[in-house]
This record gives C-alpha cells, sequence and structure tokens, in this order.
C-alpha cells in the first residue's frame, strides 16, 4: 500500500487565487494524492503583545489565506481530483472548513490546544496531527482529546520542527511507536528535503501518510527557509516509492502469470533433467 502524498502549500501561495489553483495542478501533476493549504489570522494566532513589537510577525498578514477563497479551491482539488486539506489555525476556521475539505490537519504549534482538537474532532472529517515539538504525554493526552470528542479517522505524523531538519534528528522509529501505541494510522511530515528521508519512511515504515512543503519555483514566502521542495524534486520520489511498493506484492506464495510458461521446464524429479517428462515425449524445436 503506498502513503498518502499530500503537499502542503502553507505560505507559499503568495495571496494569489490563481496561485492556489496552480499548486492543486502542479500538485495533482507530480502525483500527489492531497494538497493541504493552512487557513489562519495573525491577529488570531499570535498574541497581541507579540505583534505590538515585532514588525517581522505583524508582515505575515500578507501570508493569509481568504476564507472566500475556499469553495474554489475545492472545487479545483475536485475536478484535478485531489483531495483536499487545510489547517486551522483558530476556531472558527474549523467550521468554514468542514464543509469543502475532505480532512483537517492540526499543526505541531496547535498540539496544546484543547479547544482546537476538541472542535476539529467534532466536525466529523479526518484528523491529521503533526506532533514536532512535543513529547509522548502531550501526544498521549491530544490523542485522547481528539478520540473523547469522536475522532474515529486519526493519523498522528512523526514531524520535526526545525526548517530544515537534520537526517540525524528525524527519528522515524516513532512511526511505528505511534502506530502500535495508539493503533491509528502514521506517517512522515517532512521538513528535510532528502530523498533518503522519504524512502526510508515509506519503504522502511510503511507510512501511511507523507507530507512535504511543496513550492512552485521558489519565489514562494517559505522557501528561502530551506524545508520546501520544487516540483521536479518531489515528482521523481514519489514516482520511485510508488514502483518501489509495487514490488512488495500481497505475501502469498504463488507462481506468477509471467512465470506460467517455464513451470513446465522445471527438472524432473524422477532423473533431474529438463524439461518434465511429459514435454520430452513429442517435443520439437
Amino acid at each position: 500500500m503506498t502513503p498518502l502524498f499530500i503537499a502542503e502549500v502553507s505560505s507559499n501561495h503568495q495571496q494569489s487565487l490563481e496561485r492556489c489553483f496552480e499548486f492543486v495542478d502542479v500538485s495533482a501533476q507530480v502525483g500527489c494524492d492531497a494538497v493541504k493549504f493552512q487557513l489562519f489570522k495573525i491577529d488570531e494566532l499570535f498574541a497581541p503583545e507579540i505583534l505590538s513589537q515585532s514588525e517581522e510577525h505583524s508582515r505575515r498578514r500578507k501570508w493569509e489565506l481568504s476564507p472566500e477563497w475556499i469553495p474554489a479551491i475545492a472545487a479545483r482539488c475536485r475536478e484535478k481530483r485531489i483531495q483536499f486539506g487545510c489547517t486551522p489555525f483558530y476556531l472558527n476556521a474549523v467550521d468554514e472548513l468542514a464543509p469543502h475539505v475532505d480532512f483537517l490537519k492540526v499543526a505541531s504549534y496547535e498540539l496544546l490546544w484543547d479547544d482546537l482538537l476538541s472542535r476539529c474532532a467534532k466536525s466529523n472529517k479526518p484528523v491529521i496531527l503533526s506532533t514536532g515539538m512535543a513529547t509522548m504525554a502531550e501526544v498521549e493526552k491530544a490523542v485522547a482529546t481528539l478520540t473523547q470528542n469522536s475522532c474515529t479517522d486519526l493519523t498522528l505524523l512523526q514531524c520535526v520542527s526545525a526548517y530544515p531538519t537534520p537526517l540525524a534528528a528525524c527519528n522515524l522509529s516513532v512511526i511505528n511507536t505511534f502506530r502500535k501505541k495508539f493503533n491509528v494510522k502514521a506517517g512522515w511530515s517532512d521538513h528535510t528535503v532528502q530523498p533518503t528521508v522519504l524512502y526510508r519512511a515509506a519503504f522502511g515504515f510503511h507510512s501511511d501518510v507523507i507530507e512535504f512543503h511543496l513550492d512552485l519555483e521558489g519565489d514562494g514566502a517559505e522557501y528561502e527557509a530551506g524545508h520546501c521542495w520544487l516540483p521536479h524534486e518531489i515528482a521523481i520520489v514519489i514516482r520511485t516509492i510508488r514502483e518501489g511498493l509495487m514490488a512488495d506484492g500481497n505475501g502469498v506464495k504463488n507462481p506468477v502469470d509471467a512465470e506460467l510458461p517455464d513451470r513446465d521446464w522445471r527438472a524432473d524429479p524422477v532423473d533431474g533433467l529438463r524439461p518434465l517428462k511429459h514435454i520430452r515425449e513429442g517435443w520439437t524445436p
């Protein structure tokens, strides 16, 4: 089974609906199963004590996605046959998104916010939770909050909130830990931009979901930080993973169709000569 590949647009859309559409189109073209946006308002994301003193944080208003665009983006996703997900960063965002999205994503920075977790759980949408910076105790509490509020489709993503993430910090083994401990789907949220990490997450730990940050050409607001993939880079990784996992099969040992013509040319159990005796009689080249 191949992972669900999610392209995270984050704040690379430049407040352009046409660019949002291009992200949807390109995500579908490179082989993604889903594309994900973020819905936040700076005044409901950072405390006023921060915004009053930090011009850097205030400038992030230019990264906001218009809630009015959500229906149009959802329609474009349906047209391109790709799932639409979004991360809500304020409580009412859950209600604004629920009629349009295929799943909700809770970001690592919001993992402690029980009210948001509860609102997402009660939406009856699948929930994907990133766990960057979290302790296991914090993850346990978040999972309990989600399940106690009727979340029945939960995916936990191992995530490291460092941009970019060093290879030695990935700790992909947590994927199996989550799966065994919580009996949920589990996967990897990537900030490494390293093909080897995604291959390991897919082949080594059988991730149910692999999420990665995508930019179109390097002009997005977050590209310079070093954690965003470009389309041509991720396309070959997705294709390689899908092709590689085709070789896994179903675990049942039987001859495949391609082998059937050679079965009669095996060594006969009586004299050890090829082909089987019933083929030798009357055989002509």
